[in-house]
């Protein structure tokens, strides 16, 4: 019989979240920025980099996306190149990518509770958010973004 936990676990799986730590220790932290840099996403290591980047974002009118994952979460690798993928589809946007267990303080200051997790910021507040590695949703919350952003354009 399955307990409640092995319920939520397995539907977590399958919603493409991570919870918790499932890693070695002697996992190679490069792989990390191989992984979920790319294409037009930037990784961010340091609070400095993001205040610099949201700066330029703020200067520039562009709308963040900044996807928090880790290196262990199969969800989090598995999303990362459609994630890099839409940075060069929506060259309008700034993608962002933060790794929760380089920036666990900063992390937990943006509610990051699992990975991965989208958060979408206008001047540098957030405007949505989107937890799991759901590829249609990311997608649809993008185009929303980018819509409500550009004049609409009569449809032929």
């Amino acid at each position: 019989k399955m307990s409640a936990q092995d319920i939520t676990e397995g539907l977590n799986i399958r919603m493409g979240i991570c919870f918790s730590k499932h890693h070695d220790d002697d996992d190679d932290e490069s792989n990390h920025q191989a992984e979920f840099a790319g294409g037009n996403v930037t990784l961010v290591t340091t609070k400095d980099a993001w205040d610099q980047k949201l700066s330029e974002a703020k200067r520039e009118h562009k709308i963040v996306i900044a996807n928090f994952s880790a290196g262990w979460c199969g969800p989090c690798r598995m999303i990362a190149p459609y994630y890099i993928e839409l940075s060069l589809n929506y060259p309008s946007l700034l993608f962002l990518s933060v790794d929760v267990d380089e920036l666990p303080e900063f992390s937990t200051q943006w509610d990051i509770k699992a990975t991965p997790t989208f958060i979408f910021l206008r001047d540098g507040e957030q405007i949505d958010r989107l937890v799991g590695a759901n590829k249609p949703e990311l997608l649809k919350k993008i185009s929303g973004i980018v819509n409500s952003q550009s004049p609409r354009r009569p449809v032929m």
